[in-house]
């Protein structure tokens, strides 16, 4: 689930991202203060729009935003009030976190891909198909987990790449906005003693 402001640009709107609607065709309905975003041919939810959040929560920042268990209950009850029956699910885990590479090999049906197996936690692991050309065993990266939004709102979910899962994203320098990045491709290289399945720090993990 990704929660995401922007009060600028897009006005006092808290957007919340429940699934990858996959391009299907949507519909919505409006209830008071909030609205929900379906899939028109089953009605899942895959998105709300909770409009004036500000009389509700105080939000800092831009872009993904994190928000408490106590704030996303007082949303359910905002939900509830205004009739609907679905409640939100809080994730705050980190969605951008440091990763390993443990295995790599080439895609079957790929001259350029590669299927990586990346370590994200001390007993988590997940596959990831990537095209950088700098993979390899042992490198540790940044990995955008399902759930998370890139600095140019691009959304990160579980998919597949020619026929084979891919659970997040390997990240280069300029796809995380960092300062001074390089023009070449490539997933950023970070420091051998970083901790697998810490939250990517770009004061801390990136030196350039």
């Amino acid at each position: 689930m990704i929660f995401t402001y922007n009060k600028e640009y897009v006005g006092d709107v808290l957007m919340v991202i429940v699934k990858d609607s996959k391009g299907a065709a949507l519909a919505a309905e409006r209830k008071g203060q909030v609205a929900r975003v379906f899939l028109a041919e089953t009605g899942e939810t895959v998105a709300w729009n909770i409009f004036t959040v500000s009389d509700w929560l105080t939000i800092k920042g831009n872009g993904q935003v994190v928000l408490s268990d106590k704030d996303v209950a007082l949303l359910n009850t905002v939900l509830a009030d205004e009739g609907f029956t679905e409640s939100l699910i809080n994730d705050s885990a980190p969605k951008v976190v440091v990763g390993e590479i443990t295995a790599a090999v080439p895609h079957p049906k790929s001259d350029h891909l590669t299927i990586c197996q990346v370590r994200i936690g001390s007993e988590s692991s997940v596959q990831i198909v990537a095209g950088a050309p700098n993979v390899r065993v042992g490198l540790k990266t940044a990995v955008a987990l399902p759930g998370a939004m890139l600095p140019n709102g691009s959304l990160i979910f579980s998919g597949s790449l020619r026929g084979q899962k891919s659970f997040g994203m390997m990240c280069s320098p300029r796809e995380l906005a960092l300062p001074n990045a390089p023009q070449k491709r490539g997933i950023i290289e970070i420091s051998g003693n970083a901790e697998v399945g810490d939250a990517f720090d770009a004061a801390k993990h990136w030196d350039n």
